[in-house]
């Protein structure tokens, strides 16, 4: 197995667009490929550290996002029921049956994607995304009832409501990923669907903010036909310009935030802000709260170069630099952050409210390194390392790449922020099985132990291409895959 230094891919990466040939080569992500469905499925196909094994529980699934396991080990599993591409389908929580076969305890209506579960207190929890009316944490109960513990969260842009996982000290913690790429609403976020939806949604801010007053000019794809351009400006609806040393209040709920609810539900609490997009959350074995947190792309009236993605130590209060930071990086460094052929990102905000701290580590440019768990059990192996499920790039709608980036499991030891490959796929390329024509993994975006950490379960989302017009979901290609040792 390959082994990445922190960092390395960064480099690769800056090296890479510093170079004539980044310029001149077109886009070649995971996605850009054509798919003949069903989807093969074959474990043979997929290489792991010797003395590993891997079988898949269950197949046809649809978008699936989230495992998780109630007191008797039995496996359920949330499917989206939303996916980028503007495809609605209906969120579900499923049990997995012998066989593989699915049984559903519970389904939600037009307001996916359901993003994660876990079971707590004889109850599922999960998050509802809420793309068309706000996200919510819902409680389910075995029989199949819901119950909604929050809800009103800002989720109707490009990011959701994410997570949740469950404290040392009881609470339920979640993400929330933020509406824009960088903080600005422009054409990228009308592509996505939310902007001619919601056209006065825009990022919310925790804490009170002043802005330098940047504006950014965009074609008015709200009012076709128009004449003129529209400016606008952080922190603002699409068209709003902003003034230098204009103040902005901050609220909670909020965007780019990891918070927290009591059991019983009520008004959230924030935990720490200035994250992207904090899609995996997960409580190490001594207590600590990581956050697996989604970087900016090339695109938008604000486009940022070269973000990997960064997994967190998350301490209270903090805030982690979005939208000026890249962990501890500026993006107004010199010229490390700025595209090929266009600006340099300014500071958006005229003061921070600390300088971010250092990530654990940063994963590779676009990709989309999402949910994660911890080894607890020496019968596994790697007690206390981090199992990261990586989605794998969106190109070209979130920057070109010269080959895949992600598609597959890695482990990290959080104590010396080093990546490892721990599942991915055969062959002489990275890439999703529909890219190298295969039956191994496509698209992990989930990794959990169950309850008494001897198997991890990777939760594949399935074959999501990608074209010039944006994301093309498969339906029925997601799967449910067991890791274990061999005996």
């Amino acid at each position: 197995m390959r082994l990445f230094p922190v960092r390395l891919f960064i480099t690769v990466m800056v090296i890479i667009g510093l170079s004539g040939c980044y310029g001149m080569r077109s886009s070649s992500g995971g996605g850009q490929t054509s798919f003949q469905p069903p989807r093969t499925v074959n474990s043979n196909d997929i290489a792991l550290p010797e003395g590993y094994q891997i079988e898949p529980v269950a197949t046809g699934l649809t978008f699936p996002t989230g495992v998780t396991f109630d007191d008797a080990g039995r496996i359920y599993v949330v499917e989206a029921g939303y996916s980028y591409g503007e495809v609605w389908t209906i969120p579900r929580l499923l049990r997995i049956d012998p066989g593989g076969k699915t049984t559903v305890i519970a389904q939600g209506e037009k307001n996916g994607p359901w993003t994660g579960v876990v079971y707590h207190d004889g109850a599922f929890l999960v998050a509802e995304g809420g793309e068309l009316e706000g996200g919510r944490i819902l409680r389910i109960s075995p029989g199949g009832k819901t119950a909604v513990l929050v809800e009103s969260l800002p989720s109707r842009g490009d990011h959701h409501t994410n997570g949740p996982a469950v404290g040392p000290d009881g609470w339920i913690y979640f993400g929330q990923g933020v509406a824009t790429n960088s903080g600005i609403v422009g054409e990228d976020n009308f592509k996505f669907g939310w902007l001619k939806r919601h056209p006065d949604f825009h990022d919310i801010p925790c804490r009170n903010i002043v802005l330098n007053g940047y504006n950014f000019e965009s074609k008015d794809v709200l009012h076709p036909g128009a004449a003129s351009p529209v400016l606008t400006g952080a922190f603002s609806p699409f068209g709003k310009k902003t003034e230098q040393g204009q103040a902005i209040k901050g609220s909670i709920p909020c965007s780019g935030s990891v918070m927290r609810v009591r059991p019983e539900g009520g008004k959230p609490e924030l935990v720490a802000w200035g994250f992207r997009n904090p899609f995996g959350l997960a409580f190490s074995p001594d207590g600590r709260l990581f956050v697996a947190d989604n970087q900016y792309d090339e695109r938008g009236s604000r486009p940022v170069f070269g973000t990997g993605d960064l997994l967190w130590e998350v301490k209270s209060g903090t805030w982690y630099g979005w939208p000026d930071y890249h962990g501890r990086q500026p993006l107004n460094k010199g010229d490390l952050y700025k595209p090929q052929g266009k600006a340099r990102p300014e500071f958006l905000l005229a003061k921070h409210p600390n300088v971010p701290p250092e990530p654990v580590t940063i994963f590779p440019v676009h990709s989309s390194s999402n949910g994660f768990d911890f080894s607890r059990n020496p019968e596994f192996g790697y007690t206390g390392q981090a199992f990261v499920a990586q989605l794998g790039d969106e190109a070209p709608a979130t920057g070109k790449v010269l080959s895949p980036v992600g598609f597959k499991v890695v482990r990290v030891d959080v104590t010396k922020g080093i990546v490892h490959e721990f599942a991915v796929n055969k062959g002489k390329t990275n890439g999703p099985a529909s890219w190298l024509q295969t039956g191994g993994l496509e698209r992990p975006v989930a990794a959990r132990f169950n309850p008494g950490g001897t198997a991890l379960y990777v939760v594949d989302f399935g074959v999501l291409l990608h074209d010039n017009k944006g994301a093309v979901p498969q339906k029925e290609t997601g799967i449910l895959w067991r890791i274990t040792r061999k005996r």
